[in-house]
C-alpha cells in the first residue's frame, strides 16, 4: 500500500507539474507516531513548494484533490504547514490478510530495484583457535544480513577469508610442537607468541604418527610446514562445525595461501606500480594511499621482504571484484575501524568506486551471568568459546541476543536471562507469540471449530474484524515488506528484531485484553472464522521474520499458566 500510495502521488505530480523524474520520488512517506495523524504521512508539499514556487498548503490541496479518488484511501487531510495525512480504507486493510496467506513464506520478499551481486565476508577469524564468544556477534550479524539482503531481492555469496599464512599460524605450529614435546617428556619452552589454550594440547595429542618422526630433535622446514598445515586444517574443521551448530553457512572458504600462489597479490603490486602509487623507502615498499582519503602511506612489503597483511588484503579484495561481484560487504570487529580508510583507498587507487566496498563494524559484546562478568573458559584458556555459549543457551537464544542491538552499540549478553523460560526473556517472548498462535489453531481443531483454508481467505467475511487492536495488528503486518527493505538498505538486521518485538507485543496485548470478554474461539462463527484468518496471517509473518534472523518458530512451548482462546 505504501508503494501504491507513493506511486499515485508521483503520478499526480507528473500530471500537474513540470518536475523532473528524480524530483517525483524525492519525498518520504512514513508511518506517523501518533495514530490520529493517519496511517501514512508525507512531507512532499513542503519539500517541493520552493521548487514549484507554490505555498506548501496550496500544493498539498492540489495533491489531495487528485488523491481523493483512490479506492484504498478512506480520507486525506492536510495538517500543519503542509503535511498530508492518509487514512486507509478498511477494505484495503482487510485485503492484506488475503495477500499474506496467498504469498505465505514469500510475504515481505522484495524485488530490489537495483538488484546486486554481493560478496558478504564475515567471521574470518584466524584459524589459530576455536571461535570465541565475541565472534558470535559477527557471525549472527553476517548470516542475518545475508538472509535479509537475499529476501530483499539481492544475490548474496557468503565467504570466510582464511588467514592461513603469516606469523600467527607459525605461532600456532610452534605452540603445537611445544605441547607435543611436553607430552613426550622432552624439554620444551612455550614460544613468546605461543597459544596457551587446552585446545593446543588436543592438537598435539591428535598429530598423526608420520608428523612426529622428528622427535626427539626439532622439525626441519618441511616437517614444520606439515604440522602447521595439519593444525590449521584441524582448527578450520572445528570452526566449520561451530558455525554449522550456530546455523551459519558459508558458500566459500577463501585461502590466503592460495591467493598468494595464484599470483593475485603480485598482479596487484604491478598494477599499483604502473599507476605510480608504489614508493621505495628505507628498504620497504609503500603504497601512497594518502592520495585516496587515507591519512598516510602504508607499508606493503617490509624491509625483510615479507608482505604485510594489508598487501594480501588488497589482492584479496581485488580478486573479489574480478570474480564479478559489484558490491563487497565486510563485517569486521569495531577494533578494525582504523583499517577502513586504507582498504577503501586501495580499491579507489585501482580504479573502483569508493562505494564498491562497505564495512559493517560490530561493537564489542560482554558476557555476564546475572549481571556479573563470566569467568574464563577452561578449554579456551583465555576466552569463552562460542560453542560453550550455544550449548548453554541454545542456538535460537544466542542468535537473537546477538542481534538485539545495532552493530554500532556495545551490548551485554546475559546467560541467565537467555536461558529463562519466561516472558522476561526477549527471544522466549517472541517465540511464545508464535507458539500461542499455533495453540489457538490446535485448540480450534480439538473443538471441531472449522479453520478456514488460508488459500481461500478471501471467502471469509473479514469486515467482522472491527476492533482497533485487530486493525492495528493488520496494518503492522502490512508494514513487514517495508521494514525488510529498510533494514536491508541500512544493513541493520536488528531492525527486524525491533519489528518482531513490536508486533508480538501488540498481539499479546490483544490476546490478553479480549481472552476473557471476547475469546477468539467463542461467539459468532463468522467472527471466529475472521479471527482465525488473522491468527494464521500473523503466524506467517512471525515465521517469516524469525527466519530472517535464523531463529526457529516453535509451535509448542512451555505454558505460562492457563490460557483460554
Amino acid at each position: 500500500m505504501k508503494d501504491r500510495l507513493k506511486a499515485a502521488i508521483a503520478e499526480i505530480l507528473r500530471q500537474r507539474t513540470r518536475l523532473k523524474a528524480e524530483d517525483l520520488l524525492a519525498f518520504t512517506l512514513e508511518v506517523p507516531k501518533e495514530k490520529g495523524h493517519g496511517d501514512f504521512a508525507t512531507n512532499v508539499a513542503m519539500l517541493l513548494a520552493r521548487k514549484l514556487k507554490t505555498p506548501p498548503r496550496e500544493l498539498a490541496k492540489t495533491l489531495v484533490e487528485g488523491l481523493a479518488a483512490l479506492d484504498f484511501v478512506e480520507r486525506v487531510e492536510i495538517a500543519g504547514p503542509g503535511f498530508i495525512n492518509f487514512f486507509l480504507a478498511s477494505q484495503a486493510v482487510w485485503a492484506v490478510l488475503v495477500d499474506i496467506l496467498k504469498q505465505g513464506a514469500d510475504f515481505g520478499r522484495g524485488a530490489a530495484a537495483n538488484s546486486e551481486e554481493i560478496l558478504l565476508e564475515f567471521v574470518s577469524a584466524n584459524p589459530t583457535g576455536p571461535l570465541h564468544f565475541g565472534h558470535g556477534r559477527g557471525a549472527a550479524v553476517g548470516d542475518a544480513l545475508a538472509r535479509l539482503l537475499e529476501f530483499a531481492g539481492h544475490r548474496v555469496t557468503r565467504e570466510y577469508y582464511v588467514n592461513d599464512a603469516g606469523g600467527q599460524v607459525k605461532a600456532l605450529a610452534k605452540s603445537v610442537i611445544f605441547r607435543l614435546r611436553e607430552q613426550c617428556g622432552l624439554s620444551a619452552e612455550l614460544p613468546e607468541d605461543g597459544y596457551r589454550g587446552d585446545y593446543i594440547k588436543e592438537l598435539a595429542a591428535g598429530l598423526p604418527a608420520e608428523l612426529t618422526g622428528f622427535l626427539p630433535g626439532d622439525p626441519d622446514e618441511e616437517q614444520f610446514q606439515a604440522i602447521q598445515h595439519h593444525a590449521v586444517e584441524a582448527m578450520l574443521a572445528g570452526i566449520r562445525r561451530d558455525l554449522s551448530v550456530f546455523g551459519v553457512r558459508m558458500d566459500r572458504y577463501s585461502s590466503e595461501v592460495e591467493l598468494v600462489k595464484s599470483g593475485r597479490v603480485r598482479e596487484t603490486f604491478a598494477e599499483l606500480s604502473n599507476r605510480g602509487l608504489i614508493e621505495e623507502r628505507d628498504g620497504a615498499r609503500w603504497f601512497l594511499s594518502d592520495r585516496f582519503k587515507d591519512e598516510k602511506p602504508r607499508v606493503l612489503v617490509k624491509s625483510d621482504g615479507s608482505h604485510t597483511y594489508f598487501a594480501t588484503d588488497i589482492g584479496y579484495h581485488l580478486d573479489k571484484l574480478r570474480r564479478g561481484f559489484g558490491r563487497l560487504i565486510d563485517v569486521w570487529g569495531a577494533d578494525h575501524h582504523g583499517y577502513v580508510p586504507r582498504m577503501k583507498a586501495s580499491l579507489m587507487a585501482l580504479g573502483h568506486p569508493e562505494e564498491a566496498l562497505e564495512i559493517v563494524l560490530v561493537q564489542m559484546v560482554s558476557l555476564v551471568r546475572g549481571g556479573r562478568p563470566v569467568v574464563l573458559s577452561k578449554r579456551g584458556g583465555e576466552f569463552v568459546t562460542l560453542r560453550e555459549v550455544i550449548e548453554e543457551v541454545g542456538q535460537d537464544a544466542a542468535r537473537f541476543f546477538f542481534l538485539q542491538r545495532g552493530c554500532d552499540s556495545q551490548m551485554e549478553f546475559d546467560l541467565e536471562l537467555a536461558k529463562k523460560r519466561s516472558l522476561d526473556n526477549p527471544v522466549f517472548y517472541v517465540q511464545y507469540g508464535h507458539a500461542r498462535l499455533s495453540s489457538i489453531l490446535a485448540r480450534a481443531g480439538e473443538r471441531n471449530i472449522p479453520v478456514p483454508d488460508p488459500q481461500t481467505a478471501g471467502n471469509v467475511d473479514l469486515s467482522l474484524l472491527q476492533l482497533d487492536e485487530e486493525l492495528s495488528l493488520i496494518k503492522k503486518m502490512a508494514a513487514f515488506g517495508d521494514r525488510v527493505a529498510r533494514a536491508a538498505q541500512a544493513r541493520a538486521p536488528h531492525q527486524i528484531v525491533f519489528y518482531l518485538q513490536e508486533l508480538v507485543a501488540d498481539f499479546h496485548h490483544y490476546y490478553t485484553a479480549y481472552s476473557k470478554t471476547s475469546p477468539i474461539l467463542k461467539g459468532d462463527p463468522g467472527r471466529v472464522a475472521a479471527r482465525l484468518i488473522l491468527v494464521q496471517a500473523l503466524r506467517q509473518v512471525l515465521r517469516n521474520a524469525l527466519g530472517l534472523l535464523g531463529v526457529s518458530a516453535p509451535d509448542r512451548m512451555e505454558a505460562l499458566g492457563e490460557e483460554k482462546a
